[in-house]
């Protein structure tokens, strides 16, 4: 079952798409593990879910929503495309169970609140809508195949780095996270993951502060939110093949996460008034491989 593994995770990570915040940057290259073992093999998947999120991060109010996804390996290049995420990983996968060095950019398109419709608390409206921010940065992180399981699992830790260049929040965004992913059969295969964020001092205001402007237009209180962790975040997926085998054809894929707001960003208005500190997701979707 060498290439079981691979095929596996190439939608799982995917299927989370619309919350960024909680997606780990590595997810390319666990999900692209096939070319670890053949190098020869390129296989892309593209595939489309319904994820059930938040209205904006911090919210206690949910919604459907589709998630459009693409992610493979090319030359022994992965790339995952993930909704509003792009990442590459620019170090070429090697074969068999070894070490895996992974480093490349990172694209982010954020939405946050840059939609009132989206939006069912009125206070929150009255905020008024956010530019949309587009962050852009890079990550390294590690990997290794065959650590626990099989000589086809990875474990993979990663820390990534953004930047919003559209002057919308104009801060960066730091993410750590850990990746695990395993092979149960040829048809089937399972992931966890776990990551958090560290949030700069624009992003805080940016989503989080209420200005005394504001607190007259929502009756939310005036609140100043400063940078540090703003959440952690828990995940995992799942994906079975129902063509055969996860090489090639159709699988369905779900999963979930649970994030946990924290500091300044938990004790804002918006989410300890009109939202929650605990934030969930969930979705389940069909993907093709090829």
């Amino acid at each position: 079952m060498p290439l079981a593994l691979a095929a596996a995770a190439t939608f799982a990570a995917p299927a989370l798409a619309q919350d960024v915040q909680g997606l780990p940057p590595s997810t390319g290259s666990v999900a692209s593990t096939a070319a670890e073992f053949d190098l020869d093999r390129d296989s892309v998947t593209i595939g489309a879910a319904g994820v059930y999120l938040t209205d904006y991060e911090g919210s206690n109010d949910y919604r459907w929503t589709p998630a459009p996804a693409a992610i493979g390996s090319i030359k022994g290049f992965s790339f995952t495309l993930a909704g509003n995420r792009l990442s590459v990983d620019l170090i070429p996968n090697q074969p068999g169970p070894t070490w895996d060095l992974q480093a490349g950019p990172i694209g982010v398109v954020n939405f946050n609140r840059n939609s009132l419709k989206n939006i069912d608390d009125p206070r929150v409206r009255a905020l008024g809508k956010v530019d949309t921010a587009i962050e852009l940065g890079g990550y390294v992180g590690i990997g290794k195949t065959g650590v626990i399981t099989s000589p086809y699992d990875k474990l993979s830790v990663t820390v990534s780095y953004r930047h919003d260049v559209a002057n919308a929040h104009d801060s960066g965004i730091w993410q750590p996270s850990v990746n695990y992913i395993t092979p149960l059969s040829p048809k089937a295969a399972v992931a966890l993951f776990g990551s958090a964020e560290r949030a700069g001092r624009g992003y805080a205001t940016t989503y989080f502060s209420v200005s005394p402007t504001q607190t007259v237009a929502s009756g939310l209180p005036t609140y100043n939110a400063r940078g540090g962790w703003k959440n952690y975040t828990l995940g995992g997926l799942a994906t079975y093949s129902i063509t055969g085998n996860l090489l090639k054809g159709f699988k369905i894929v779900a999963g979930g996460t649970y994030r946990r707001m924290l500091n300044d960003f938990a004790d804002s208005p918006l989410v300890s008034i009109a939202g929650s500190k605990n934030q969930w997701l969930g979705a389940v979707g069909l993907a093709y491989t090829f």
